[in-house]
């Protein structure tokens, strides 16, 4: 009996150790090959999505697939090369005008507010006990030099990672050029690509690569329509609170927010907390309350609404779904947030229709 119990136990604990050296090798290998092949995988994407039309156009033209394929790469990859170029010319120049005029500020707005709330506080401090104000006094001095340090080391830091993200600059247009040449080798050879493809697999392996394809496409256009969704609902917060609290230009500072928003990194926060900062410390206590509001309500509603609108579209609970957004971000960034719960769902699909068999 005894023995039994034991054999048991090395059971588990071996297929515990199996299952983790699996999944550190999956993440290792997604982590790092992801890097390598996205320009690859993104130009196949590309490349598929322009596979319809492409076929429509060459069917009502009468012209040959490859012809039509290659000119409707170009005609993608230059309309969008012409909005990411507007836009990300107007995104750099505001935020590095915004960068190195943060010392400017500190000097003329919030240094002159800091030294004129502290004379208040020295003569309250005064009247009650007189010997406390040379010790505040030295405080202040003291809280007023770390406090312009920090500007001024934030300010180096942020000039430095404008310039660190030029450095990167090439490696980023190598790997775009590479990219948009495959699109056009992959758009125009596509059928004889993925063909090539599904005959290294058997039969029963080429339907269960068609069927996750299928469901995977599927699911990344329900992934995209939800994440539009809470945009559009983040900008309409956006624009009726920032209009209640009277903010100029709200519509088109809420859409900026709201694109924001879909950042990880960035979010709401990434604006609204150093909005609301920025303004107590002018003195603007209403108006600082009031972005503050706007951005706890905004918060609370994303963080709800997210879980249910991309749960309920693909199939997750919403805590399942949350939870896979949370590790996704942590482990992965952008391609975690969306990837991590299109995987749970592709397995609770392939398990539901009897394809695998994970968890009951």
């Amino acid at each position: 009996m005894q023995g039994q119990q034991y054999e048991k136990k090395k059971f588990f604990i071996v297929n515990v150790l199996y299952g983790v050296i699996i999944l550190l090798l999956v993440y290792v290998t997604l982590k790092h090959a992801l890097k390598l092949v996205s320009p690859f995988i993104f130009a196949f994407i590309i490349a598929y999505f322009l596979r319809r039309p492409t076929r429509f156009l060459s069917s009502r033209l009468k012209i040959p697939y490859k012809p039509v394929a290659f000119l409707l790469v170009l005609v993608f990859y230059s309309t969008i090369g012409l909005l990411v170029s507007l836009i990300g010319i107007k995104i750099f120049s505001t935020v590095t005008e915004f960068i190195l005029q943060v010392p400017y500020l500190y000097n003329t707005q919030i240094e002159p507010f800091l030294t004129s709330t502290f004379n208040n506080i020295e003569k309250s401090t005064y009247k009650m006990n007189p010997a406390l104000v040379a010790a505040l006094s030295n405080f202040f001095e003291q809280f007023i030099q770390s406090l312009s340090g920090i500007v001024s080391s934030l300010s180096v830091k942020a000039v430095t990672s404008v310039s660190n993200f030029a450095s990167i600059l090439p490696g980023l247009f190598i790997k775009l050029v590479i990219m948009i040449i495959s699109t056009f080798f992959i758009a125009g050879d596509y059928d004889k690509l993925t063909g090539f493809v599904l005959r290294q697999f058997s039969r029963k392996g080429r339907k269960l690569v068609i069927r996750i394809k299928q469901y995977m496409i599927g699911t990344l256009f329900v992934c995209f329509r939800s994440y539009a969704l809470i945009m559009s609902i983040t900008f309409i917060e956006l624009s009726f609170g920032l209009t209640l609290v009277g903010v100029d230009n709200a519509i088109k500072i809420a859409l900026l927010i709201s694109i924001f928003d879909i950042i990880p990194v960035l979010g709401t926060g990434g604006i609204m907390i150093p909005w609301t900062i920025i303004t107590f410390l002018q003195g603007n206590y209403g108006f600082g309350f009031g972005l503050l509001v706007v951005y706890l309500t905004i918060t609370i509603i994303r963080n709800i609404i997210e879980p249910k609108i991309v749960g309920s579209r693909i199939g997750l609970h919403p805590v399942v779904t949350l939870i896979c957004i949370f590790v996704g971000a942590k482990l992965f960034g952008v391609i975690g947030i969306f990837g991590f719960p299109i995987t749970l769902s592709l397995l609770r699909h392939l398990n539901d229709t009897g394809t695998i068999k994970i968890f009951k």
